[in-house]
């Protein structure tokens, strides 16, 4: 019996209507940038499942670390004890992140890093005597599932029938270079007339609303006009971390640096979940006190885990490498060759790219999760690549090992989706 036929009998997918939707695919492994079914069949991983496998999957060198590891130590409680993979991934984790950030906080994927990246900040002010109940965030950002993290979530898609439980949220179009002046004031009113604990954002690129790329211009000025406010500055850096953008982090294009960071997806280079929530010496000291409760009573039972410490440092060193850095180089490089040879297309609207990520609008009106999307999500799965639209947006984000003739597959069959439509 078939993988999808087992399949089906017992499982609830996510992002998923299983009344109308079709079976899922069985793959059977994973190598580099290739995933293969259960017929045998081949696919790029275009999206590195969800920009997580950035080193490629199955690499040597993270499975390696991560048996080696498994065998020395599996799981123990991360509250009153500690271990060396999780003082070793701290400190090298410290060492490329943002110079204020001091301290790291261990929870599980990158929903909970940002869930407790917002309680943070809400009891920072709260142990500071300054109850602040309000979250300022971008329109059409996403920052996962969890309640906190979907507060400041601005994709209905996701949130609908939840909204009516939502912590208070003030959104904030993103600045783009026509708008800047009017966002900044929009910003301004709302601290004004708020008691605005944080302001949470993806930089520079909003991934779930299609990588829409914005002003790093744009947000240096909301993120100088926060913290002249005391508004903590949340960076979600799940997407954007380690590489994609072409430094180690997006914040890094940008002067002032956040508050906290929360990190996940590519950390464990697709092999182990976990996530990180790093924050500045200033938000810690808020949290120091005689009184017991003034600590952050917040925990996850897999917080560093030891195997996915093992991974997340392999990972960094892998980053940090002559060849990944000339890999992501290399994407780069491409990417930019590709969009100006599609740039003037007349199924193009726009296209944009950074870094590893590029992102194509199609002149053509498409639903999310409707027909036309899912004709274009078989195109590329018929061309033995693995790509999910966001409505009309095809984007790309493939693993900083992919090979330049898998690359280029990838684009000839973006090539050959604007055909589809007339």
């Amino acid at each position: 019996m078939k993988l999808s036929e087992r399949d089906i009998k017992n499982i609830w997918h996510p992002l998923t209507q299983h009344r109308t939707a079709g079976p899922p695919l069985g793959i059977v492994r994973a190598k580099g940038s290739t995933l293969f079914d259960e017929e045998g069949n081949e696919y790029i991983d275009g999206i590195a499942s969800w920009y997580t496998a950035m080193y490629g999957h199955c690499n040597d060198t993270i499975v390696d670390a991560v048996t080696a590891q498994m065998k020395q130590l599996d799981q123990i409680v991360f509250t009153g004890f500690t271990h060396e993979p999780a003082v070793q991934l701290s400190a090298k984790l410290l060492e490329i992140l943002p110079d204020n950030q001091d301290k790291i906080f261990f929870n599980d994927n990158g929903s909970t890093s940002v869930e407790a990246a917002i309680k943070m900040a809400l009891q920072f002010h709260h142990n500071k005597n300054d109850k602040r109940n309000t979250i300022i965030a971008f329109e059409n950002g996403f920052h996962g599932d969890t309640f906190g993290a979907m507060s400041a979530s601005g994709l209905s898609v996701y949130n609908g029938p939840f909204e009516d439980f939502f912590l208070k949220v003030k959104r904030i179009p993103v600045p783009m270079d026509h708008n800047v002046k009017e966002v900044m004031k929009l910003l301004k009113e709302i601290i004004k007339n708020n008691s605005c604990a944080a302001f949470v954002y993806e930089p520079l690129v909003q991934g779930a609303a299609g990588m829409k790329i914005y002003s790093a211009e744009g947000l240096e000025k909301l993120l100088r006009h926060c913290k002249q406010h005391g508004v903590l500055c949340i960076a979600d850096e799940v997407m954007t971390g380690f590489g994609k953008t072409a430094k180690n982090f997006a914040s890094e294009y940008l002067k002032t640096d956040p508050d906290i960071i929360c990190l996940s997806k590519a950390l464990t280079a697709g092999l182990i979940p976990m996530g990180i929530t790093s924050c500045s010496l200033e938000v810690f000291n808020a949290f120091l006190d005689d009184d017991l409760a003034k600590g952050f009573f917040h925990a996850h039972t897999y917080s560093a885990n030891p195997p996915a410490c093992a991974a997340a440092i392999a990972g960094i060193d892998l980053l940090l490498s002559e060849e990944i850095q000339q890999g992501i180089s290399a994407i780069s490089t491409a990417h930019k060759a590709f969009a100006e040879r599609i740039r003037s297309h007349k199924k193009v609207a726009e296209v944009r790219h950074l870094g590893v990520i590029l992102a194509v609008d199609l002149n053509v009106e498409i639903s999310r999760y409707g027909k036309l999307r899912d004709q274009l999500y078989h195109h590329f799965m018929d061309s033995g690549v693995f790509l999910r639209p966001l409505g009309h947006t095809v984007y790309v984000l493939p693993p900083y090992v992919i090979q330049p003739g898998q690359l280029e597959q990838i684009y000839q069959a973006i090539i050959e989706s604007l055909d589809l439509f007339n």
